[in-house]
């Protein structure tokens, strides 16, 4: 995989590999050139879309690959909310993946978790999972103090909260945990704090991220470099 400076931040590793970058979406889709996945989740988000943009303008063979979420506001993809709608906008209506799997659709969002969950627990593990980090320390929609984040057989649930806008569906630590490769993607300011307390030991759910390989793709602001 391509390199760059890591190093640790806070007294204790992040949980994986820190490559701190001068440009996170460069780097993103340095990456995924290199390992060329035959299924991945996508992420949400204004990072995640710059990743997304700057992906969609190299040369990847798209016909074989499988496109799923790693998590999903429970809302059309007409919707601004939509991170389908923002995937398909930057990148897949561009590059024409040979499927991809929609984590929204109508009807209760159990039964949307649990048609998720099939599919998901059906296929082969996603080559790739594209995560983010909140201000809060949330990645996907694992929130802090979340029952989400204490589930241990399904691989997709149903969950939110009162701090974040619509109900949601989103990949578990286990569903994410079936990936050979997770790879979390930082920039800015407003993240280094998040960044801190996990270099600290802090328990946030991105410090429960686990994978055979863990990258962190962090820029110079949000590792606190800048």
């Amino acid at each position: 995989m391509p390199g760059g400076s890591g190093g640790h931040i806070g007294t204790v590793a992040l949980p994986g590999e820190l490559r701190v970058v001068g440009d996170v979406a460069e780097a993103f889709a340095d990456l995924v050139v290199e390992v060329a996945p035959a299924s991945l989740a996508l992420s949400g988000g204004d990072t995640a879309r710059r990743c997304y943009e700057e992906l969609a303008g190299r040369a990847l063979e798209w016909s074989g690959a499988e496109v799923f979420f790693g998590d999903e506001r429970f809302v059309p993809a007409g919707h601004p909310d939509s991170n389908e709608g923002m995937a398909r906008r930057a990148l897949l209506d561009r590059v024409r993946p040979k499927v991809v799997h929609p984590m929204y659709r109508p009807g209760p969002v159990g039964a949307a978790a649990d048609a998720y969950d099939e599919l998901v627990r059906a296929a082969p593990p996603i080559e790739l999972v594209h995560l983010g980090l909140g201000p809060d320390g949330h990645t996907a929609s694992l929130f802090p103090r979340s029952p989400a984040l204490d589930e241990r057989e399904r691989l997709v649930v149903a969950t939110g909260d009162d701090a974040h806008p619509h109900p949601r569906l989103t990949l578990t630590l286990p569903g994410i945990a079936r990936s050979p490769l997770v790879v979390f993607t930082v920039e800015g300011e407003t993240k280094r704090d998040a960044l801190d307390r996990l270099g600290a030991g802090a328990d946030l759910p991105a410090a429960r991220v686990r994978a055979d390989t863990v990258v962190w793709l962090v820029d110079a602001a949000a590792a606190g470099h800048a």
